[in-house]
């Protein structure tokens, strides 16, 4: 972690600017990038895999890539492809993430046709807030939502930390798949929900619920399971609204958006609005560092809490 990227003075509040990446995670590794591609290592296997941020060349030759990867993934379209074998290698494996000494999550991974494997490894930096948030609260079974949750993660960290999750995503297929992280990771009871986010929180807010953490890691695009729809610019200014809205007096709140364009200061600029400024909080850029030293922009963040 990079704190302190630059300031940016409000009065006489200074707000730091942050670059993360996850320093720990033996079961991933970004070996290179370049060429709107990314070369990848999930546990014992090596993927090539379109990456639009990497507009620079790469620092090893396509021929080294293709020595070392098991899988390429050939895009059909803007949105789905196929995989090439170029070694052995199963079409479902797994892999480990270690939360702390005591805890440890497993993940189910898989070659999908949108060129997903089931994880975002980027987001590591952020599993290890919402888990060391959870237990910082001091609170017996904190109540959290994660909205937009993926195949569960984030989930599992705050699991992990003992929490009472709603796990919500408007994909079956990928709720499943969740559950069958949580199993393999030795935890249970979640609350699944297959539903569109933003319904479910204008309920939530409507019947006066409150959480103690809050996750979201929205798309830039994407549908409810009734076709509703959903645009990162056109949506986060109310989703966050009414987020801020669930939240407990005591809390963790942590927004991810991965948008090409999509800037930290706009989810500053969004907290600022909702939040009180004085609260722990941090914005910034999360990012890959690769073996051939090129830092991957993988998204940007903003997260707070208040523990008192």
């Amino acid at each position: 972690m990079l704190p302190g990227l630059f300031l940016k003075k409000f009065g006489r509040t200074f707000t730091a600017m942050h670059l993360l990446t996850p320093l720990h995670f033996n079961d991933y590794e970004l070996i290179d990038s370049g060429q709107f591609e990314k070369l990848e290592r999930f546990g014992t296997y090596f993927t090539i895999r379109p990456e639009p941020q990497a507009v620079w060349s790469r620092k090893l030759t396509l021929q080294e890539w293709e020595r070392m990867a098991h899988v390429k993934f050939v895009p059909k379209n803007s949105s789905s492809g196929s995989w090439k074998k170029l070694k052995d290698m199963p079409d479902r494996w797994r892999i480990k993430y270690q939360l702390s000494e005591d805890h440890e999550i497993v993940l189910r991974l898989a070659l999908t046709s949108f060129k997903h494997v089931g994880v975002f490894p980027e987001q590591a930096v952020n599993w290890n807030y919402i888990y060391r948030s959870a237990l910082d609260l001091k609170i017996d079974q904190p109540r959290v939502l994660n909205l937009f949750a993926y195949t569960g993660a984030a989930t599992l960290a705050a699991k992990a930390a003992g929490a009472d999750v709603i796990h919500l995503d408007s994909i079956k297929q990928v709720v499943t798949w969740a559950k069958e992280n949580m199993t393999l990771s030795g935890l249970d009871h979640v609350r699944w929900l297959v539903e569109d986010a933003m319904t479910f929180v204008k309920r939530e807010v409507k019947r006066g619920k409150k959480y103690h953490g809050i996750i979201l890691d929205p798309p830039a695009y994407g549908h409810g399971p009734n076709g509703e729809n959903w645009k990162l610019e056109d949506e986060i200014n109310e989703m966050l609204k009414l987020v801020s809205q669930l939240l407990d007096k005591k809390h963790f709140l942590v927004l991810n958006t991965y948008s090409l364009g999509f800037s930290s200061l706009i989810l500053d600029n969004l907290m600022d609005q909702y939040f009180d400024k004085s609260i722990e909080r941090e914005t910034g850029e999360i990012y890959l560092q690769s073996k051939t030293q090129q830092k991957l922009p993988l998204g940007v963040f903003a997260r707070h809490r208040q523990s008192f």
